[in-house]
C-alpha cells in the first residue's frame, strides 16, 4: 500500500441501481449507428451515402481535416439514413444490418514485429484510430504526433460505473496484445491506474506497462487526474488515453485480422428492474434493451454515467466512448418550499438538508431535478472541494467566459476535459453549466493555438 496514491478531495454519489455481476447477450438490434457528436472537434465528411453495402470496418465518414482517420460500420448491413440537425449538420449515419456478420479483413500479426509506421496504418484502416484521445484538449488524437506517454485508467469512480475487472475477464491475451500494441506508439511508459483494493487479475499482470494505484473518491479513477497526479503535462506535450475494452478491440484485430465491435456495458440505474451486465455492440440501438426492462416510463436515458453521460432517447443508439448505460427518474416537477424541508432522502455534500447525519453508505434514488435555476456566479470554495487537482477552477472558468487565452493557459485549461470537473457542476449551487463552459474553452484554445 506505500506506493498508493492517496486522493482527498472529491466526492462519491451513493445512487441505486448498481449492476450487479451477471453477464447477459443483448440481442441483435436491426439498426446501428456512429454519431459524430460523439467526437469533439470533428467535422465529418461521408464516405457512405444511403443504400451502400457496407461490412463491419468499412468507412461511413471520416475528418475533413485528417482524412487518414476513419469511422466506420460496427456491422455488416446497408446504410438506411443520415441524420441531420442544424445547418445540415451530420447526427447519425444510421446502419439496417444483415445479420451476415460480414467483416472487412484487416492485417493478421504480432505487433511486435511491426514498425510503429505498420501498427499506426492498421489502426486508422480498421477504424480504431479513434479510441485515442489526446491531453491536452480531449479530442481524436492527431496521427502525425508522438505522444509522450498513454494512460490507460484500469477503473471508474464514476456514479454506478462499471467494473472493468469483471469486464475483461478472460480477455487477457487480447488485452497483452492490445498492450504491445499500444508500446510501438509512444517512446515514453504506458502507464495503467489501478484501484488500490481489489484482486484486478487482469490488468495486475501486464507485461511492458507501468502500474499506478489510486486511493480516494470519485474522479479518482478518471484518467485526467492520474494523468495530473503521476506526470502532469507540460507546454507543447501531448499523451494519449485509451479505455480498456478498446485496448481489447485493439488486440483482436491483430489477432483475428478483424474489427471486432462487441463491448460489454453495465445497464444500471434506480429505475432498472434487474440492473446487470450486457455483451452488446458499439453504436447498438439500445430499445430492446429498455424494453420491459424498466420500473416505470418516465425516466432519463442516458448513454454514460449520469454526470457526463449524453441523453438519449428511448429508440437511442449507445455512444462510441461509453461502457455503460443508465436509467434515472426524470426531475421535471415542481417542489413547493422544497429548501425548507428536511430532505432525509436527498444527497447532500454541503449538509444542506439532514440526510448527512445518515449512514455514508445509504443509496439514494435521485432524478435530474435541478431544484433552481442559473443565478450569480460566485467564489464559494465548493469546486476545490470535489477538484483533485492544483488549478483555480473558478477562476478558470470565468477566464473562459472573458475569453482570455492567456489566462486559460495560465490557469491550467490544458489539464482538464469536461470529465474532470463534472462534480464541480453537480455540487455547484450557481447551477453553472460548467461542462459546457469549459469545452468552449477548449475549442477557443484549439482556435487560437491549434
Amino acid at each position: 500500500m506505500s506506493n498508493v496514491i492517496k486522493l482527498k478531495r472529491g466526492l462519491d454519489i451513493q445512487l441505486k441501481g448498481r449492476a450487479e455481476k451477471i453477464l447477459e447477450q443483448m440481442d441483435r438490434p436491426d439498426t446501428f449507428a456512429i454519431k459524430p457528436t460523439d467526437f469533439h472537434g470533428l467535422t465529418p465528411k461521408l464516405a457512405a451515402k444511403e443504400g451502400d453495402k457496407v461490412k463491419a470496418g468499412s468507412p461511413l465518414f471520416f475528418d475533413k481535416y485528417q482524412p487518414e482517420v476513419k469511422y466506420v460500420s460496427p456491422v455488416s448491413g446497408e446504410v438506411v439514413a443520415v441524420n441531420r440537425g442544424e445547418r445540415r449538420k451530420i447526427l447519425e449515419v444510421v446502419v439496417k444490418a444483415d445479420g451476415e456478420n460480414l467483416s472487412e479483413e484487416f492485417r493478421k500479426a504480432n505487433p511486435a514485429d511491426l514498425s510503429r509506421d505498420e501498427v499506426r496504418e492498421e489502426l486508422l484502416r480498421s477504424g480504431l484510430w479513434p479510441a485515442f484521445k489526446m491531453r491536452p484538449y480531449g479530442i481524436v488524437a492527431r496521427p502525425d504526433e508522438n505522444p509522450r506517454d498513454i494512460f490507460i485508467s484500469c477503473f471508474d469512480s464514476a456514479p454506478l460505473a462499471p467494473d472493468y475487472d469483471y469486464i475483461l475477464s478472460g480477455e487477457e491475451s487480447a488485452w497483452q496484445t492490445g498492450l504491445d500494441a499500444l508500446s510501438k506508439l509512444t517512446d515514453g511508459k504506458i502507464y495503467l491506474g489501478l484501484p488500490a483494493e481489489g484482486a484486478n487479475k487482469v490488468f495486475a499482470n501486464s507485461k511492458g506497462v507501468e502500474i499506478k494505484r489510486f486511493q480516494g473518491p470519485h474522479p479518482a479513477g478518471n484518467v485526467g487526474i492520474q494523468l495530473h497526479t503521476v506526470a502532469p503535462l507540460a507546454k507543447n506535450e501531448v499523451v494519449w488515453t485509451i479505455q480498456p475494452q478498446d485496448v481489447v478491440a485493439i488486440g483482436k484485430l491483430f489477432e483475428k485480422g478483424i474489427y471486432d465491435p462487441s463491448r460489454i456495458i453495465a445497464f444500471a440505474g434506480s429505475e432498472v428492474k434487474e440492473p446487470r451486465y450486457y455483451r452488446t455492440w458499439v453504436g447498438a440501438n439500445l430499445a430492446g434493451l429498455f424494453n420491459g426492462r424498466l420500473t416505470n416510463d418516465h425516466v432519463r436515458f442516458i448513454s454514460g454515467n449520469v454526470l457526463t453521460g449524453t441523453r438519449i432517447e428511448s429508440d437511442g443508439f449507445l455512444g462510441f466512448y461509453d461502457s455503460m448505460v443508465s436509467v434515472i427518474p426524470e426531475g421535471d416537477y415542481y417542489e413547493a418550499f422544497g429548501w425548507a424541508l428536511p430532505g432525509l432522502n436527498k444527497f447532500s455534500p454541503s449538509h444542506t438538508f439532514f440526510s448527512w447525519l445518515g449512514s455514508k453508505k445509504k443509496k439514494y434514488r435521485l432524478d435530474t431535478n435541478m431544484h433552481g435555476e442559473e443565478r450569480a456566479f460566485v467564489v464559494s470554495g465548493e469546486y476545490e472541494k470535489v477538484l483533485p487537482m492544483d488549478i483555480l477552477p473558478v477562476y478558470l472558468l470565468k477566464a473562459i467566459l472573458a475569453n482570455d487565452i492567456d489566462k486559460m493557459e495560465k490557469l491550467g485549461i490544458y489539464d482538464v476535459v469536461e470529465e474532470d470537473m463534472a462534480l464541480c457542476e453537480y455540487v455547484c449551487t450557481s447551477k453553472i453549466q460548467v461542462q459546457s463552459i469549459l469545452r468552449k474553452g477548449i475549442d477557443s484554445m484549439i482556435k487560437e493555438l491549434g
